[in-house]
């Protein structure tokens, strides 16, 4: 596994990061059905390939996403040699403030998270979603008091529009915040959109790029049907957002079949190819994994040491449209 800087930081992260969506799910997804004893093998499976660089949200599974990675994760490895993020804003429950990044709501989240997780730190803090209420000031005041309270060592931002997250970053030059040192967006061979503005904003202010989805809801396994109805998995068969995000485009077709091709001629996955892709990419830190199969985590740690040549890249790239952008 190799290691690198998360941005502009001292924190030396394994360059894949594994997700945990799926952790707690047993219940609310067919195709990732986890609990607690479910989980455990990857969370081993993750460090025996190196992987240090752990990430969840309060929003995933209501909390159980975190509880499991405090319970699992902290019984096979000791805290200071794991990386683990986490974050708040998405809504949790009907009630207003519990909701949002309003500093009342923020405070408590970054509280119960610390409870779920069973640490006394958090190593990355992110903001999952903006809302249009609460100013940015106040947002990076209440993670700077945090950072200084030591409940949180650094900051990051999720899914926004980049004339927000360059807010943000102008505030902490401006009025001595907290840095954020990484963005988890939309990113991989099939949503690229984030290449016009915020990826480009991240490489110039040394913002490390953590994307989520890089192999585009398992579409880039390249083992879905064209229409997406139907596959050789079971998320495949039964995960309908694949098809909600638009990911069967035409000119996407012809993306995955360059992915399929070149994997044959390597004699690797598909999987592996979209990955290697991801990580050639200026800023690029560690795409997000989520997995169901133990397997696919040997088959991200091995992308890692795949270089693709500058033909195949150009290959992988030129059949792709981008879509139109939505005022945000």
């Amino acid at each position: 596994m190799q290691y690198v800087s998360l941005g502009r930081s001292g924190l030396m992260v394994s360059r894949i990061c594994i997700g945990g969506n799926s952790w707690g799910a047993a219940g609310r997804r067919d195709w990732a059905a986890f609990g607690e004893a479910e989980s455990r093998p990857f969370f081993k499976r993750a460090l025996d390939q190196g992987i240090n660089f752990f990430d969840t949200a309060d929003t995933y599974n209501l909390g159980e996403s975190e509880r499991i990675v405090g319970k699992c994760l902290l019984e096979y490895a000791p805290r200071d040699e794991v990386v683990i993020s986490t974050k708040a804003g998405m809504s949790m429950d009907d009630d207003p403030n519990n909701q949002g990044l309003g500093r009342k709501h923020l405070v408590a989240s970054i509280d119960a998270a610390l409870d779920r997780l069973g640490t006394d730190h958090i190593d990355i803090f992110q903001v999952h979603r903006l809302d249009a209420q609460t100013p940015i000031e106040e947002v990076m005041e209440t993670l700077t008091n945090a950072v200084r309270a030591g409940k949180i060592r650094y900051i990051g931002g999720s899914t926004m529009p980049a004339y927000k997250f360059a807010q943000m970053l102008t505030l902490s030059h401006a009025k001595g915040y907290a840095r954020p040192i990484a963005m988890q967006n939309l990113y991989s061979l099939l949503q690229r959109e984030e290449e016009l503005e915020m990826n480009r904003l991240c490489a110039e202010e040394g913002v490390g790029l953590i994307p989520y989805s890089p192999l585009a809801r398992g579409v880039l396994a390249g083992n879905r049907d064209a229409k997406g109805e139907g596959g050789a998995t079971e998320r495949a068969r039964k995960d309908t957002r694949a098809q909600d995000a638009d990911l069967f485009r035409p000119s996407d077709r012809r993306v995955v079949d360059q992915v399929v091709k070149i994997a044959q001629r390597r004699g690797v996955k598909p999987t592996q190819v979209a990955l290697a892709w991801c990580l050639a990419k200026p800023a690029m830190v560690a795409p997000i994994i989520g997995t169901t199969n133990l397997d696919y985590i040997d088959d991200a740690a091995a992308a890692v040491d795949l270089n693709l040549t500058e033909t195949e890249i150009e290959r992988l790239e030129k059949p792709y449209q981008f879509r139109a952008q939505t005022p945000g």
